[in-house]
């Protein structure tokens, strides 16, 4: 009788001790989850602007969204295609573009690379393929205000 209260009394011991490892492993796992969480949402804020602004630009390439890439336009846009080049404002810049985009529709936009060059500008090297045409793309980005915008854009036959 005895022996059977010191084991009842035993097994709850044990029973306890497994429940309250097993609360600190679920503490810990949710632990671990939230910190991972919130990490990934610190880097993605971080990041997300400048690498963003690139797949967003390259996008607005690739479908010929020329209200969407002068979005991205400086207050003066360098613009070099291979039938006209000058630097416009954004207003004449995304007519320009709106035209380009009209007589040589784009059939592919390839984001070839990306990065940051001297002075902390960034830059897009592309292929644009419109019909049979191939042009290769460079798009030279500043920081204004805290905001990726393009400064130059060109177009030109390999």
């Amino acid at each position: 009788m005895v022996f059977s209260f010191w084991v009842m009394i035993w097994s709850d011991c044990c029973i306890f001790v497994m429940v309250q490892k097993w609360e600190m492993k679920i503490r810990l796992i949710a632990l671990v989850i939230v910190a991972s969480a919130l990490l990934t949402l610190a880097f993605s804020f971080r990041y997300d602007k400048a690498f963003g602004v690139h797949e967003n630009i390259a996008v607005a390439i690739r479908t010929g969204n020329f209200k969407a890439l002068a979005g991205y336009f400086s207050t003066t846009v360098e613009i070099s295609l291979p039938t006209k080049e000058g630097t416009y404002s954004r207003v004449q810049a995304e007519m320009v573009m709106k035209e380009f985009f009209q007589k040589n529709p784009p059939t592919s936009f390839i984001l070839e690379q990306k990065g940051t060059s001297s002075g902390c500008a960034q830059f897009i090297i592309g292929t644009y393929k419109s019909g049979n045409k191939e042009l290769k793309t460079y798009i030279l980005l500043k920081s204004i205000d805290g905001q990726l915008l393009i400064q130059q854009l060109q177009f030109e036959s390999d």
